[in-house]
């Protein structure tokens, strides 16, 4: 949902987009708030670091003066009991799309923009003594603006590749590029990001056999042995870092068609090559490893550099 938010006030403008979000409150005795005035102050509060209603509540009562321009207060802050109780009650996945459409609408994603999506558990969420899993949510983070565009929660019973093409579906992806480790290197998702308008850069490993062995011994030959020179585009990169030098070295090559899996794989265009050298100054140590992608972008080392570094 977009809104046109030109004549707006901030508030205004932030609110609009939780519209469809319904009060659960049928207490009249539980309404001295705002719903609105709830939802700004509690991402407010966990804009500032607020990781628990107590954490919201304090940081109201701290910046009551400045909240009160912004909001209507016709109670004071509300307690962290009333925060609580209220979130548990609002609809979880209508409160997720209010609010990933808020945070698109500040994301403006230009053309060619990265958006890098990666699986992470979150720390503190495994309770050893109830039993609890840990949660692992997959995240969307768009590079450029350097904010997640969404996330979405792994269900126990799944895993990454059946939340990535579901997390996809909350996105305005178009003319972006998504990059994805070898875990979402699977055809159903590849076919999700073209659908996206969006282009995919993959890394491939041994969980895609054929198409890795592939790719591998080809690129390799390229590094190795000069093969097809003239049908690649190479560039590469040197840093500091950590007491390192780290250097990239990255190829790129549409010459594609020999792929004997090509057809499966929804407008695979180039494949690529990262060799990573680091050399440890203190040891003297030098290491190398090579990673392989598939993508839909074109032959372009700068963009597939950009990409992958990104990520």
């Amino acid at each position: 949902m977009k809104t046109n938010v030109t004549d707006q006030k901030p508030t205004e403008n932030f609110l609009s987009y939780f519209n469809p979000l319904k009060d659960p409150r049928t207490n009249n005795a539980n309404m001295r708030h705002e719903l609105s005035d709830i939802l700004l102050l509690t991402v407010l509060a966990v804009i500032c670091g607020a990781e628990g209603w107590t954490d919201v509540e304090r940081f109201g009562k701290a910046k009551e003066p400045q909240l009160k321009d912004l909001l209507t207060l016709p109670n004071g802050i509300p307690s962290h009991d009333i925060l609580g109780y209220l979130f548990s009650r609002i609809c979880p996945d209508t409160l997720q799309s209010c609010f990933m459409n808020w945070v698109q609408s500040m994301a403006s994603l230009s053309k060619g923009e990265i958006v890098a999506i990666d699986g992470k558990t979150l720390r503190g969420s495994f309770k050893e003594y109830g039993k609890k899993g840990a949660i692992h949510m997959v995240s969307a983070w768009a590079t450029g603006n350097q904010l997640v565009l969404g996330q979405y929660k792994v269900d126990e019973k799944t895993n990454e590749i059946t939340a990535i093409p579901e997390l996809l579906k909350l996105l305005n992806l178009s003319g972006s590029i998504v990059t994805i480790d070898a875990m979402g290197c699977q055809k159903k998702i590849s076919k999700a990001i073209r659908k996206s308008d969006a282009d995919y850069v993959l890394a491939v490993k041994e969980n895609q056999k054929t198409l890795y062995d592939e790719i591998k011994k080809y690129l390799d030959l390229v590094i190795d042995e000069n093969f097809m020179a003239d049908k690649v585009t190479f560039i590469e990169t040197t840093e500091k870092v950590h007491g390192r030098i780290e250097t990239r070295r990255y190829w790129i090559t549409e010459e594609v068609d020999w792929l004997s899996v090509i057809e499966s794989w929804l407008d695979l265009t180039s494949i690529g090559v990262v060799e990573s050298e680091r050399h440890e100054i203190s040891t003297g140590i030098t290491s190398i490893d090579r990673r392989y992608y598939i993508t839909s972008i074109k032959k372009d080392e700068k963009l597939f550099s950009s990409a992958v570094r990104k990520h």
